[in-house]
């Protein structure tokens, strides 16, 4: 047997080793540390539903749901990109050479602006039969219960068409390329053409959007959109000149939203001024969207809450 030391009398009783901590056990305390830190820690409160920052976080994410259903529709998806180039190729092959040998001007860079254009309003017709298909499952009901933003599933809507619109767009322009519609003022001018199809495309959509939802869901709501979009396809001068139209129709022509549009994008491909026409794209967008905001708001908030 080992001997145990006799301690000394008045000695300082030996103090005891702890036993060393294994890595385990430090990964362990800190986890429990960090736990009770952030137990204690305040709650961090959730922006109020009708802050700017809650409508913008909620329209993005809804803008991806709307992105997502539009591209797991592979049928609408192929139309919506595919149908707008098969247009523009049948136009130039079945009018091109006829407007251009009658007015002398290559009829491409009134085409191609004209193409895109048929594209932004039939495309919204499409977003317009979405949100009635929506409206009937419920889907605008549900949403308006949840503590979301009242406007961000419309503004998620215009965001969607405005993507649609920048894709169809550049597509279109690259295919134009190859059929002579040549940019000549370079970066600006193709930033330009963007930026007046898109005034155009979201001032339509806003129309649409308000008429699908002020609208009775048994109302005639596609024919009637198609004819007006049909009506402004033909008479234009992306389709024909102006003086070809007779002349009791001319100033109508001259001065509907699809005209002065298309001349704007005339002028920044080909040369020209801008000014005038710039001017009157402007205020049918401004006029168009300032009429239609608050029936949309309304209309929605109405086939939200119908029973």
């Amino acid at each position: 047997m080992t001997a145990v030391p006799a301690r000394t009398p008045g000695a300082a009783p030996t103090p005891a080793v702890a036993p060393h901590a294994t890595p385990v056990q430090d990964q362990t305390s800190a986890v429990q540390d960090q736990t009770a830190s952030a137990q204690k820690a305040p709650p961090v409160a959730a922006p109020g539903e009708g802050t700017i920052r809650a409508w913008f976080t909620q329209s993005g994410v809804l803008s991806w749901r709307q992105l997502s259903v539009m591209v797991h529709d592979k049928a609408t998806f192929l139309q919506l990109v595919l149908v707008p180039i098969l247009t523009l190729l049948m136009f130039k092959v079945v009018l091109g050479d006829a407007i251009g040998s009658a007015t002398g001007q290559d009829s491409t860079y009134g085409t191609v602006p004209l193409v895109i254009l048929v594209s932004a309003m039939f495309g919204s017709v499409a977003a317009g039969i979405r949100l009635n298909q929506e409206r009937g499952t419920g889907l605008l009901s549900r949403l308006y219960v949840l503590p979301i933003n009242r406007a961000a599933d419309l503004t998620s809507r215009l965001l969607s068409e405005m993507f649609r619109i920048v894709l169809v767009t550049a597509l279109l322009i690259v295919v134009g390329s190859f059929i002579g519609f040549d940019i000549t003022g370079g970066f600006g001018a193709i930033a330009g053409i963007f930026g007046v199809a898109l005034m155009f495309g979201v001032a339509y959509a806003t129309l649409v959007l308000a008429l699908a939802v002020s609208a009775a869901p048994s109302a005639p709501l596609v024919p009637l959109l198609s004819l007006v979009s049909s009506v402004l396809m033909f008479f234009n001068s992306g389709f024909s000149p102006i003086d070809a139209y007779p002349g009791w129709l001319q100033p109508i022509v001259e001065n509907q939203p699809m005209t002065p549009t298309i001349e704007v994008m005339r002028s920044l491909a080909a040369g020209g001024p801008i000014a005038e026409n710039l001017i009157k794209v402007t205020i049918w967008t401004v006029g168009i969207i300032a009429v239609c905001v608050y029936p949309a708001l309304r209309g929605y908030r109405k086939a939200a809450t119908a029973r």
